[in-house]
């Protein structure tokens, strides 16, 4: 029942994401729902693609697609009258990343599969619709530049698999990992903390 609660929290925050990255990029309503649901769906659906899991969650069953036209509508109707903050959007984003991160690493360990194949599943479900949705609209996509975001999603996933083989209770587990997740990606944001950059011996132009 988390697992399912998770996952419909993780499409709608999406979607809420991507109606902004979407107008943001002036696209048409039609262009604003197309990315609204592959910033929803896109992980999870290339994590099952690559578990083998037929058929794929949203086609079992409707409930995410309808909770995605559900986020999408009230994103649209909040931002007809107002401009959502920076924050807010970011919030958005976060809590997105933290609930599909963990949703998609119990998902592959419920399929059996080995503990460091499960993180990178959770890895690819919290990351690759936002990938898709930035790469659509014309934006670098938050897992290539300096900011931490896939790094929480990973440090999230290996805290929750760290959990469950010491132990503790599953829903504690999830519960402790997506606020890792959410704490770590907000106290950087908040703070300006970034990854180092990469440089090469005798950058600097000439």
């Amino acid at each position: 029942m988390l697992r399912y609660v998770l996952d419909l929290g993780g499409v709608a925050v999406f979607a809420i994401s991507g109606v902004a990255s979407a107008r943001r990029a002036g696209l048409d309503l039609f262009g604003i729902l197309v990315i609204a649901v592959i910033t929803a769906i896109g992980g999870g659906t290339l994590r099952d693609l690559l578990l083998g899991r037929r058929p794929v969650f949203w086609i079992e069953d409707a409930s995410y697609l309808a909770v995605i036209a559900l986020a999408a509508a009230v994103a649209l109707l909040y931002a007809r009258w107002w401009s959502p903050p920076t924050q807010l959007l970011r919030l958005a984003d976060t809590g997105g990343l933290a609930l599909f991160t963990i949703s998609g690493t119990q998902t592959a360990l419920g399929q059996g599969i080995g503990w460091h194949a499960a993180i990178i599943m959770g890895l690819l479900s919290g990351c690759a619709g936002g990938i898709l949705r930035d790469v659509l609209c014309g934006e670098v996509p938050y897992l290539l530049r300096r900011e931490v975001y896939a790094t929480a999603a990973l440090a999230g996933a290996g805290l929750y698999v760290l959990l469950l083989r010491l132990g503790g209770p599953e829903q504690v587990a999830a519960l402790l990992a997506m606020a890792s997740i959410a704490v770590v990606r907000l106290v950087t944001l908040w703070r300006n903390w970034h990854l180092p950059a990469f440089s090469v011996a005798g950058d600097g132009g000439g």
